[in-house]
């Protein structure tokens, strides 16, 4: 079992690396996703998501995840072919959670360090928790 942080993560880049870990049969928990970051400038982001909300029937969908752990495993989702057997194997090997939760605190927490913010030349970007805070209205 491995356990990551998400701490300054760009949420794209560290799903597609968590996805192909679980492709391959490692379990993963995923902490501190409230934490993860989209880059992009700030008003573009709310922009397509208040238009991901709007569109479609309130009663059949789609449906935006509020909470940022289900956010991030969605997007995460979308990197496994969880239609197929082993995406929805891969898929039930992922678990993401808002903070570090007791059970995982004695863990060693790893930080994959090539999808830091830090790393990176882009200085737009807005962390998951705002994002979920945004679609909830």
């Amino acid at each position: 079992m491995t356990v990551i942080d998400a701490t300054n993560s760009r949420v794209g880049r560290l799903s597609s690396v968590i996805a192909k870990r679980a492709l391959l049969g490692e379990k993963i928990d995923l902490v501190n996703c409230e934490k993860a970051v989209l880059t992009g400038k700030k008003h573009t982001i709310f922009a397509n998501y208040r238009k991901k909300k709007e569109r479609g029937n309130p009663l059949k969908g789609p449906f935006l995840s509020m909470m940022p752990d289900r956010f991030v495993r969605r997007i995460i989702r979308g990197m496994v072919p969880y239609k197929q057997e082993k995406g929805r194997k891969a898929f039930k090997n992922i678990m993401c959670y808002i903070g570090i939760p007791t059970k995982l605190r004695s863990e060693k927490i790893e930080k994959v360090k090539e999808v830091n913010i830090i790393n990176s030349n882009s200085i737009n970007y807005i962390s998951i928790e705002d994002i979920c805070k945004e679609i909830k209205g």
